[in-house]
């Protein structure tokens, strides 16, 4: 019994765990974790400023690149508004009717009285013609009466002449003058009608004329005329007017622009302007403040201003968005050919690596762009490469925000 359990205790042996094997491979994959956290955590560390701009959103004020005329000095107000022209007319059909002819099209220059469409008249012809013939009819029934009364006339002075001399009874007589009245009662009735006749035919006739429509003033056609075809004149009785051709005298064109109420004291009729359009932003214009409306906006605390230009209008249309500035002084000609100047505010240069850096603003993220600068103008810097006018910047800009940060806008306080 002894020799057998003697026996078998190697073999017993050799299937024992080793627990001090088990501990160093547990300790080796403790070090291995607690390494690569400590990794983390320095990673994070370095980089915490670029996770916490990618992961929150960063608060900012913003401004924008601007357009700095050569006389912003001489500026002593703004404002902004709309080219209107001082002479413009809407013309379209009087009567309603279907266009036959189309003489004109946009932006064309007519002239008074011309042609610029003609109506189908085949119906109005045919109802003139009519109306014409009905005419005729009334004028030969007041010819023919009148005949019948000169006649009457004739014979009731003969039938008193006899009464007078006793050759014929006086009953006769007056039965004849009785005969007299009823006809001149007819054909005063006859006449009535002519003239009404007449009357008719005239309005037909001015109907027929307003088949063609013509220009009531000299300038240029601004909208898109009415297609051959199309049917003009009130629409279904409701008394709107469709198929109007607008037309503007260009030579009239100017400004209207509203004045807050509290600066209307800079506002001198006969004063200076400068006049800049949105659709040539680098080209002004020089204009003369001409009239003040005296009416003042209860609700926008604003007076109107009409500004007229005084330079060539070739350019400009009417509706077209402008500013206008109001100037202490005249402008000269070598002034006005001075090109505007691309300035960003100091306050949104921020230095990056030794180079001139803006933040641009895309959506909700910015974008960081080098730029290179000129000379110094008022609080800010010329732009002589760099985002085009217009385009949102942050205003002094944190150390923390980097390229394609996230960041909200907030109100400067």
């Amino acid at each position: 019994m002894s020799e057998s359990t003697d026996s078998l205790s190697p073999e017993l042996h050799s299937l024992r765990i080793d627990r001090s094997a088990q501990r160093r491979s547990s300790a080796g994959r403790t070090f291995l974790i607690a390494a690569v956290i400590a990794a983390g955590v320095v990673t994070i560390a370095l980089q915490r400023p670029q996770l916490e701009a990618w992961l929150f959103k960063t608060p900012v004020e913003l401004t924008e690149i601007t357009l700095v005329s050569p006389v912003q000095a001489a500026i002593e107000l703004s404002s902004s508004g709309y080219v209107v022209p001082h002479i413009r007319s809407a013309v379209g059909a009087r009567i309603p009717g279907r266009v036959s002819k189309l003489l004109v099209r946009q932006g064309q220059q007519v002239e008074a009285n011309q042609v610029l469409i003609e109506l189908e008249r085949s119906t109005q012809h045919a109802t003139l013609q009519a109306a014409k013939q009905k005419a005729l009819v009334a004028r030969a029934q007041v010819a023919s009466a009148r005949a019948t009364l000169e006649e009457a006339r004739v014979q009731a002075r003969r039938q008193s002449l006899l009464v007078k001399q006793g050759a014929a009874p006086a009953a006769a007589a007056e039965d004849l003058n009785t005969r007299v009245m009823s006809i001149e009662a007819q054909v005063l009735v006859a006449d009535a009608e002519a003239n009404a006749a007449d009357a008719e035919v005239n309005v037909l006739k001015v109907n027929l004329d307003a088949m063609t429509i013509t220009a009531p003033i000299s300038g240029v056609v601004l909208n898109k005329p009415p297609e051959v075809g199309e049917m003009l004149g009130n629409d279904l009785g409701i008394g709107t007017t469709v198929g109007t051709i607008e037309i503007a005298e260009m030579s009239t064109l100017y400004i209207e622009t509203d004045v807050p109420e509290g600066r209307l004291h800079l506002v001198k009729v006969g004063a200076p302007c400068e006049i800049a359009l949105d659709a040539y932003p680098e080209r002004r214009f020089r204009g003369e403040a001409v009239e003040v409306t005296p009416h003042v906006s209860r609700s926008k605390a604003t007076v109107g201003v009409k500004v007229r230009f005084t330079d060539d209008t070739a350019a400009v249309l009417p509706d077209m968005s402008a500013r206008v500035s109001f100037l202490s002084k005249s402008l000269t000609l070598e002034q006005q050919s001075e090109r505007p100047k691309l300035v960003v505010p100091a306050s949104a240069l921020s230095r990056r690596d030794g180079k001139h850096v803006l933040f641009v603003v895309e959506g909700d993220t910015v974008h960081a762009q080098t730029v290179a600068l000129g000379e110094q103008v008022g609080d800010g810097y010329e732009l002589v490469q760099g985002p085009a006018a217009g385009t949102r910047v942050v205003k002094d800009p944190p150390d923390t925000l980097h390229d394609q940060s996230r960041i909200k806008e907030q109100l400067g306080s």
